[in-house]
Protein backbone atom coordinates (compact mmCIF):
# COMPACT_ATOMS: atom_id res chain seq x y z
CA UNK A 1 0.00 0.00 0.00
CA UNK A 2 1.46 3.33 -1.09
CA UNK A 3 0.27 6.30 0.96
CA UNK A 4 1.30 9.89 0.29
CA UNK A 5 1.97 12.11 3.30
CA UNK A 6 0.44 15.55 2.73
CA UNK A 7 1.48 17.20 6.00
CA UNK A 8 3.39 16.22 9.12
CA UNK A 9 4.62 17.76 12.36
CA UNK A 10 5.39 16.32 15.79
CA UNK A 11 1.68 16.04 16.69
CA UNK A 12 -0.18 15.54 13.43
CA UNK A 13 0.01 13.47 10.27
CA UNK A 14 -2.20 14.14 7.23
CA UNK A 15 -2.27 11.47 4.54
CA UNK A 16 -3.85 11.10 1.12
CA UNK A 17 -6.14 8.09 1.53
CA UNK A 18 -6.67 6.07 -1.66
CA UNK A 19 -10.12 4.87 -2.68
CA UNK A 20 -10.80 1.21 -1.96
CA UNK A 21 -9.22 0.89 1.49
CA UNK A 22 -11.00 0.83 4.84
CA UNK A 23 -9.60 3.15 7.49
CA UNK A 24 -9.67 0.43 10.14
CA UNK A 25 -10.68 -3.27 10.20
CA UNK A 26 -14.33 -4.21 10.61
CA UNK A 27 -13.68 -7.56 12.25
CA UNK A 28 -15.12 -9.42 9.25
CA UNK A 29 -12.44 -9.34 6.56
CA UNK A 30 -8.67 -9.50 6.43
CA UNK A 31 -8.29 -6.72 3.89
CA UNK A 32 -5.35 -4.35 4.32
CA UNK A 33 -6.43 -1.11 5.97
CA UNK A 34 -5.04 2.36 6.59
CA UNK A 35 -4.55 1.25 10.19
CA UNK A 36 -2.14 -1.46 9.00
CA UNK A 37 -0.11 1.18 7.16
CA UNK A 38 -0.02 3.42 10.24
CA UNK A 39 1.15 0.65 12.56
CA UNK A 40 3.85 -0.41 10.08
CA UNK A 41 5.19 3.10 9.45
CA UNK A 42 4.40 4.76 12.81
CA UNK A 43 4.49 1.93 15.39
CA UNK A 44 4.61 4.39 18.31
CA UNK A 45 1.03 5.44 17.48
CA UNK A 46 -0.33 2.11 18.66
CA UNK A 47 -2.54 2.83 21.64
CA UNK A 48 -3.15 6.47 20.65
CA UNK A 49 -6.87 7.02 20.16
CA UNK A 50 -9.94 5.02 21.11
CA UNK A 51 -10.44 1.36 20.14
CA UNK A 52 -13.75 0.12 18.72
CA UNK A 53 -15.45 -3.25 19.07
CA UNK A 54 -16.65 -5.22 16.04
CA UNK A 55 -18.03 -8.76 16.34
CA UNK A 56 -16.82 -8.92 19.94
CA UNK A 57 -13.29 -8.01 18.82
CA UNK A 58 -11.59 -4.90 20.18
CA UNK A 59 -9.84 -3.16 17.30
CA UNK A 60 -7.09 -0.60 17.80
CA UNK A 61 -7.38 2.65 15.82
CA UNK A 62 -3.91 4.18 16.18
CA UNK A 63 -4.22 7.94 15.91
CA UNK A 64 -7.54 7.77 14.04
CA UNK A 65 -9.60 10.81 15.02
CA UNK A 66 -12.05 10.78 12.11
CA UNK A 67 -12.90 8.45 9.24
CA UNK A 68 -13.51 8.28 5.50
CA UNK A 69 -15.65 5.61 3.86
CA UNK A 70 -13.81 2.78 2.14
CA UNK A 71 -14.43 4.06 -1.40
CA UNK A 72 -13.88 7.74 -0.52
CA UNK A 73 -10.41 9.17 -1.16
CA UNK A 74 -8.64 12.25 0.13
CA UNK A 75 -7.30 13.95 3.23
CA UNK A 76 -7.29 11.93 6.44
CA UNK A 77 -5.92 13.27 9.73
CA UNK A 78 -3.96 11.00 12.07
CA UNK A 79 -2.74 12.24 15.45
CA UNK A 80 0.47 11.13 17.12
CA UNK A 81 -0.18 11.70 20.83
CA UNK A 82 -3.02 11.31 23.31
CA UNK A 83 -2.89 15.06 23.90
CA UNK A 84 -3.39 15.68 20.17
CA UNK A 85 -6.21 13.13 20.07
CA UNK A 86 -8.15 14.94 22.82
CA UNK A 87 -7.42 18.31 21.17
CA UNK A 88 -8.73 17.20 17.77
CA UNK A 89 -11.69 15.33 19.19
CA UNK A 90 -12.85 18.58 20.79
CA UNK A 91 -12.36 20.50 17.53
CA UNK A 92 -14.54 17.97 15.71
CA UNK A 93 -17.19 18.06 18.44
CA UNK A 94 -17.22 21.87 18.41
CA UNK A 95 -17.46 21.86 14.58
CA UNK A 96 -14.35 24.00 14.28
CA UNK A 97 -12.73 21.82 11.62
CA UNK A 98 -13.63 22.77 8.05
CA UNK A 99 -13.88 20.00 5.48
CA UNK A 100 -14.39 20.34 1.73
CA UNK A 101 -15.28 17.49 -0.61
CA UNK A 102 -15.83 17.22 -4.31
CA UNK A 103 -18.37 14.85 -5.80
CA UNK A 104 -20.07 13.89 -9.03
CA UNK A 105 -23.81 13.28 -8.74
CA UNK A 106 -26.54 12.03 -11.03
CA UNK A 107 -28.51 14.58 -13.03
CA UNK A 108 -28.34 18.36 -13.09
CA UNK A 109 -29.07 20.20 -9.84
CA UNK A 110 -31.51 23.05 -10.37
CA UNK A 111 -29.89 25.50 -7.92
CA UNK A 112 -26.26 26.59 -8.07
CA UNK A 113 -25.95 26.55 -4.28
CA UNK A 114 -27.91 25.06 -1.43
CA UNK A 115 -28.01 23.82 2.16
CA UNK A 116 -29.45 20.46 3.17
CA UNK A 117 -30.61 20.55 6.80
CA UNK A 118 -32.12 17.12 7.34
CA UNK A 119 -31.58 14.82 10.29
CA UNK A 120 -30.26 11.34 9.59
CA UNK A 121 -31.39 8.03 11.09
CA UNK A 122 -31.14 4.39 10.08
CA UNK A 123 -32.72 2.67 7.12
CA UNK A 124 -35.50 0.25 8.13
CA UNK A 125 -34.60 -2.11 5.27
CA UNK A 126 -30.77 -2.27 5.29
CA UNK A 127 -28.60 -2.09 8.42
CA UNK A 128 -25.67 -0.77 6.34
CA UNK A 129 -27.54 2.31 5.17
CA UNK A 130 -28.54 5.61 6.74
CA UNK A 131 -31.62 7.58 5.74
CA UNK A 132 -32.76 11.22 5.78
CA UNK A 133 -36.45 12.10 5.72
CA UNK A 134 -39.51 9.92 5.82
CA UNK A 135 -39.04 6.35 6.96
CA UNK A 136 -35.83 6.81 8.94
CA UNK A 137 -35.63 4.83 12.16
CA UNK A 138 -33.82 5.07 15.48
CA UNK A 139 -32.10 8.17 16.84
CA UNK A 140 -32.36 11.09 14.41
CA UNK A 141 -29.13 13.08 14.44
CA UNK A 142 -28.79 16.63 13.16
CA UNK A 143 -26.99 16.81 9.80
CA UNK A 144 -26.20 19.89 7.70
CA UNK A 145 -24.53 19.90 4.29
CA UNK A 146 -23.76 22.86 2.01
CA UNK A 147 -23.09 22.44 -1.71
CA UNK A 148 -22.05 24.53 -4.71
CA UNK A 149 -22.32 23.55 -8.37
CA UNK A 150 -18.95 23.68 -10.13
CA UNK A 151 -20.07 22.32 -13.48
CA UNK A 152 -22.96 20.59 -15.22
CA UNK A 153 -21.99 18.20 -18.00
CA UNK A 154 -22.95 15.17 -20.07
CA UNK A 155 -20.73 12.18 -20.76
CA UNK A 156 -21.20 8.68 -22.23
CA UNK A 157 -22.36 5.92 -19.91
CA UNK A 158 -22.15 2.16 -20.22
CA UNK A 159 -23.72 -0.81 -18.47
CA UNK A 160 -20.39 -2.23 -17.41
CA UNK A 161 -19.79 -0.17 -14.27
CA UNK A 162 -16.96 -2.28 -12.86
CA UNK A 163 -17.41 -2.07 -9.07
CA UNK A 164 -20.95 -0.67 -9.35
CA UNK A 165 -24.07 -2.78 -9.62
CA UNK A 166 -25.55 -3.22 -13.10
CA UNK A 167 -28.36 -0.71 -13.66
CA UNK A 168 -31.54 -1.08 -15.62
CA UNK A 169 -30.64 1.21 -18.49
CA UNK A 170 -33.65 2.37 -20.42
CA UNK A 171 -33.26 1.50 -24.07
CA UNK A 172 -30.45 -0.97 -23.49
CA UNK A 173 -30.20 -4.70 -22.94
CA UNK A 174 -28.85 -6.08 -19.69
CA UNK A 175 -25.55 -7.79 -20.29
CA UNK A 176 -24.70 -5.74 -23.39
CA UNK A 177 -21.36 -4.23 -22.33
CA UNK A 178 -21.09 -2.19 -25.51
CA UNK A 179 -24.29 -0.21 -24.97
CA UNK A 180 -23.38 3.45 -24.52
CA UNK A 181 -25.44 6.64 -24.31
CA UNK A 182 -25.01 10.13 -22.84
CA UNK A 183 -26.39 11.21 -19.47
CA UNK A 184 -26.27 14.41 -17.34
CA UNK A 185 -24.14 14.77 -14.22
CA UNK A 186 -23.20 17.58 -11.84
CA UNK A 187 -19.76 18.31 -10.39
CA UNK A 188 -20.08 19.68 -6.85
CA UNK A 189 -18.10 21.24 -4.04
CA UNK A 190 -19.58 20.04 -0.75
CA UNK A 191 -18.99 21.28 2.79
CA UNK A 192 -20.49 19.14 5.57
CA UNK A 193 -21.11 21.13 8.74
CA UNK A 194 -21.69 18.00 10.79
CA UNK A 195 -19.99 14.61 10.64
CA UNK A 196 -22.61 11.88 10.44
CA UNK A 197 -21.96 8.44 8.98
CA UNK A 198 -22.40 8.54 5.16
CA UNK A 199 -23.74 12.10 5.53
CA UNK A 200 -22.90 13.41 2.06
CA UNK A 201 -24.05 10.22 0.35
CA UNK A 202 -27.33 10.22 2.30
CA UNK A 203 -28.07 13.91 1.74
CA UNK A 204 -27.42 13.77 -2.01
CA UNK A 205 -29.68 10.71 -2.18
CA UNK A 206 -32.31 12.73 -0.30
CA UNK A 207 -32.13 15.39 -3.05
CA UNK A 208 -32.63 12.67 -5.69
CA UNK A 209 -29.14 13.42 -7.02
CA UNK A 210 -27.14 10.52 -5.54
CA UNK A 211 -23.40 10.26 -5.92
CA UNK A 212 -22.49 8.21 -8.97
CA UNK A 213 -20.92 4.76 -8.79
CA UNK A 214 -22.23 4.34 -5.25
CA UNK A 215 -23.08 0.64 -4.93
CA UNK A 216 -24.86 1.23 -1.59
CA UNK A 217 -26.98 4.33 -2.21
CA UNK A 218 -27.16 4.39 -6.02
CA UNK A 219 -26.72 0.77 -7.20
CA UNK A 220 -28.91 1.11 -10.29
CA UNK A 221 -27.89 4.63 -11.27
CA UNK A 222 -25.95 5.63 -14.34
CA UNK A 223 -22.20 5.99 -14.02
CA UNK A 224 -19.72 7.55 -16.49
CA UNK A 225 -18.13 4.69 -18.40
CA UNK A 226 -14.59 5.86 -17.49
CA UNK A 227 -15.24 5.89 -13.74
CA UNK A 228 -14.80 2.75 -11.64
CA UNK A 229 -15.04 4.13 -8.10
CA UNK A 230 -17.31 6.14 -5.82
CA UNK A 231 -17.24 9.75 -7.05
CA UNK A 232 -16.49 11.34 -3.67
CA UNK A 233 -13.17 12.89 -2.63
CA UNK A 234 -12.10 14.72 0.55
CA UNK A 235 -10.34 17.65 -1.08
CA UNK A 236 -9.23 19.65 1.95
CA UNK A 237 -9.37 19.97 5.71
CA UNK A 238 -8.65 23.05 7.81
CA UNK A 239 -7.83 22.85 11.52
CA UNK A 240 -5.85 24.43 14.36
CA UNK A 241 -2.63 22.74 15.42
CA UNK A 242 -1.76 22.44 19.11
CA UNK A 243 -0.19 25.92 19.02
CA UNK A 244 -3.40 27.46 17.70
CA UNK A 245 -2.12 28.02 14.17
CA UNK A 246 -4.61 27.39 11.36
CA UNK A 247 -3.42 24.69 8.97
CA UNK A 248 -5.10 23.79 5.68
CA UNK A 249 -4.17 20.52 3.98
CA UNK A 250 -5.27 19.74 0.44
CA UNK A 251 -5.39 16.55 -1.61
CA UNK A 252 -5.08 16.70 -5.43
CA UNK A 253 -8.29 16.09 -7.34
CA UNK A 254 -8.31 12.50 -8.66
CA UNK A 255 -7.25 12.30 -12.29
CA UNK A 256 -10.37 10.35 -13.24
CA UNK A 257 -12.55 13.21 -11.94
CA UNK A 258 -10.61 15.83 -13.91
CA UNK A 259 -10.84 13.86 -17.14
CA UNK A 260 -14.62 14.03 -16.99
CA UNK A 261 -14.48 17.84 -16.98
CA UNK A 262 -12.56 18.11 -20.26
Amino acid sequence: MKIKVLYEDKDILAIDKPSGFMVHPDGKTREKTITDWIIKNYPKLKGVGEPVTFNEQEIDRPGIVHRLDKETSGVLIVVKTKEAFAYFKKQFMDREIKKTYIAIVSGWLKNDTGTINKSIGRSPSDFRRRLAGRGARGEMREAITEYKVLKRFKVPCAQNFFSCALPRVRGGTLGDKNFVHTAPFTYLEIKPKTGRTHQIRVHMKFLNHPIVCDSLYNPKGLCPKTLNRLALHAKSIEFKNLKGKIIKVESPVPEEFEKLQK
